[in-house]
């Protein structure tokens, strides 16, 4: 069925440019079954999911003048075998090989003229382990029409869920006519909303943007002013760098207990650390008064306490926006408590005024939440200037049981956000069984030394449970 892009998702399609893919990326580790986990295996649960998240069998089409919105169509020659595609590192590959394998796919844009997402299945990893990484577009995955399609892969046995068969049938594309006459007829019926689609196709998005706008205009009014300089923020290139960091759990549970804080702001007042001891190691300079302004498009925990990391609720508006705000991580405090005390402070006077929803709201699968969740907030990010804030954060807690994919176990889970304009770094994290996975995209050229922040952040855990005890 032909579908026409909300404003929200024209403005994420238009945004991309060479140096910045829109794209949102999960790359997952697992533990190969007793028979391995090959290719034609994740070929087939693939297909069968399809169903799940139609939006994937969908290319997107211009209209001619950029007249209207693009629409969706069915892709009538799709090819599952072009996007589900299969990579090998030399035996036995390293963490390392695989990281720089992420950061060139993560490095290039989608193929615009078909379905907007691709994954790869990687053999080769040391300690009979294989890797699926995803990625799909900031405009394809909405979290209420179309979910991300790592949400529906996994399950909570060895045994894959059965999934009743559907027959696809595409249907025929629209014609440019027909096109035209729709946009024609758009025009017509809601001529304001024409002439948006005209300005983003010349490159203004002002007009596009109205929607996201709406929707977080009260936070830009009371945070209007622009964000302090910092080495994060500077032109960037076409390529990216991606490192890791892996940690358990609990020692954010003790000090989260300890202080009567969120998780979420443990995790703020970790990443504040290792920002603080980054610059240093940079030799820039750092004051009692200097800050680093982040955006943190998720706060986001479900209510179940047996499948997420903490039971506060999910931060999602009845229409699936997610809540957001700014912060500004105190990285001048050498306290590490101290830090944590201010972060808190601002993140429990935002609380105070949001509405807060269940995560039913947006959540209607079983599966892999997060992966839809880390989708949406890189969404709502890119409704801001990039002027506002220096990095996004995104952190989406995951289930605290093991999921597996046809057999295999889900070992680790790191999210991958896409870089903004001039922002040389972004950060998203996912909380699943018992662990919390870092991903870190970075720019090629500006941030040579983000193995050097990944370390930091560790270390930024150990000072704090370290001054918490």
């Amino acid at each position: 069925m032909t579908s026409r892009m909300t404003a929200q998702d024209a403005s994420y399609y238009y945004l991309e440019t060479s140096n910045t893919p829109m794209h949102v990326g999960s790359l997952a580790i697992l533990e190969t079954s007793e028979g391995g986990l090959d290719y034609e295996s994740v070929l087939r649960l693939v297909e069968q999911r399809l169903p799940e998240v139609p939006r994937y069998r969908k290319k997107v089409r211009e209209v001619a003048f950029g007249l209207s919105r693009p629409v969706w169509v069915d892709d009538r020659d799709f090819d599952i075998t072009y996007h589900v595609r299969r990579s090998a590192l030399p035996k036995p590959g390293s963490d390392e090989q695989l990281h720089d394998l992420v950061a060139r796919l993560v490095s290039r844009p989608l193929d615009r003229t078909r379905p907007l997402w691709e994954m790869y299945l990687v053999e080769g990893l040391a300690n009979d382990r294989v890797a699926l990484f995803t990625k799909s577009h900031s405009a394809l995955v909405d979290g209420e029409e179309a979910l991300d399609i790592v949400q529906v892969l996994f399950d909570k046995e060895p045994v894959p869920r059965e999934v009743p068969e559907e027959l696809w049938m595409p249907e025929r594309e629209p014609s440019e006519s027909a096109l035209l006459v729709g946009a024609f007829a758009e025009l017509v019926a809601r001529p304001g909303e024409g002439v948006a689609a005209l300005r983003s196709a010349v490159g203004d998005l002002t007009a596009t943007l109205t929607e996201t706008v709406d929707a977080v205009g009260r936070l830009a009014r009371t945070a209007a002013q622009s964000a302090p300089e910092t080495p994060l923020n500077t032109q960037i290139s076409r390529s990216r760098r991606f490192s890791v960091v892996r940690s358990e759990l609990e020692p954010y549970r003790k000090i989260h207990s300890r202080y009567g804080c969120t998780i979420n702001d443990v995790v703020l007042a970790v990443l504040a650390g290792a920002l603080r001891y980054w610059l240093l190691s940079r030799g820039e300079p750092v004051t009692e008064a200097t800050v680093v302004r982040a955006m943190v498009p998720m706060s986001v925990y479900t209510q179940d306490p047996d499948d997420c990391a903490d039971n506060d609720t999910i931060q999602v508006h009845p229409q699936g926006e997610v809540s957001s705000f700014l912060l500004d991580l105190p990285v001048g405090e050498p306290n590490a408590v101290v830090r944590l005390s201010h972060i808190a402070h601002a993140g429990e006077a935002y609380s105070r005024q949001r509405r807060r929803v269940a995560a039913q709201t947006m959540v209607r699968l079983s599966g892999f939440a997060p992966a839809t969740m880390h989708a949406v907030g890189a969404r709502v990010a890119m409704g801001f200037s990039q002027r506002m804030f220096n990095l996004m954060i995104t952190n989406a807690p995951g289930p605290q049981h093991p999921l597996y994919l046809t057999g295999a176990r889900l070992l680790e889970i790191y999210p991958v956000s896409p870089l903004l304009k001039n922002q040389a770094l972004s950060i998203a994290l996912t909380s699943y069984d018992g662990k919390i996975y870092y991903g870190l995209n970075a720019d090629r050229d500006a941030m040579p030394d983000v193995d050097v922040a990944a370390t930091l952040i560790q270390e930024s855990l150990e000072e704090l449970t370290d001054a918490g005890r």
